[in-house]
């Protein structure tokens, strides 16, 4: 049963990888998959949560860096050891046909960590925030979700690391959100 998984996810990562190849993409998902071309918008969610909240801007602040550094190190130093799975560049049955559109990487592909990363902020900040801004559901959801999309085409992770990683990550951004609520509820703040 294992290995049918296995096998699905190679058809899958084969079908992005390859099938879905286009000049595009190809000049688009490699500037998604890099974290630090994000921090513009890291700023400015810095910026926002201090402008608009003042004192508390800096416990939103937190509950995003717990959210996104709990996910980080608890997909990359924990999950990553554990499962050991190669990533696709160097996996022997399909580093072969890789594309590689972005330098391969060290380290293993079981979860995504851009996944888990990304989905824990913006769950966390859908969470907070979706009582004023209904919208912000849909905002955050693209986000973490072309993210984690762009690190299967550009041959870095299979479709299931970037699953697993994305509902592994929504988990902790809701359970860092719930705490963030428990807190913030006694001193009687709410966004």
């Amino acid at each position: 049963m294992l290995q049918h998984l296995v096998d699905f996810d190679r058809h899958l990562f084969y079908a992005i990888n390859h099938g879905m190849s286009n000049s595009f993409f190809d000049a688009v998902m490699p500037w998604v998959s890099n974290k630090k071309n994000w921090i513009p918008l890291y700023i400015l969610i810095i910026a926002f949560c201090l402008w608009k909240y003042r004192m508390w801007g800096f416990a939103i602040i937190i509950g995003i860096s717990l959210s996104a550094g709990i996910a980080d190190f608890t997909s990359a130093s924990v999950a990553k050891a554990e499962v050991q799975r190669l990533r696709p560049c160097r996996d022997p049955v399909t580093a072969p046909t890789d594309i590689e559109r972005v330098p391969c990487g060290p380290g293993y592909s079981f979860p995504s960590t851009h996944a888990t990363d990304h989905f824990a902020m913006a769950i966390f900040m859908a969470l907070i925030w979706c009582k004023r801004w209904r919208w912000i559901w849909f905002w955050a959801i693209l986000w973490a979700g072309l993210i984690s999309f762009s690190r299967i085409y550009v041959g870095v992770h299979f479709p299931l690391d970037v699953f697993c990683g994305a509902i592994y990550g929504a988990l902790v951004g809701w359970l860092v959100s719930w705490i963030y609520k428990k807190v913030t509820a006694k001193y009687h703040f709410s966004v």
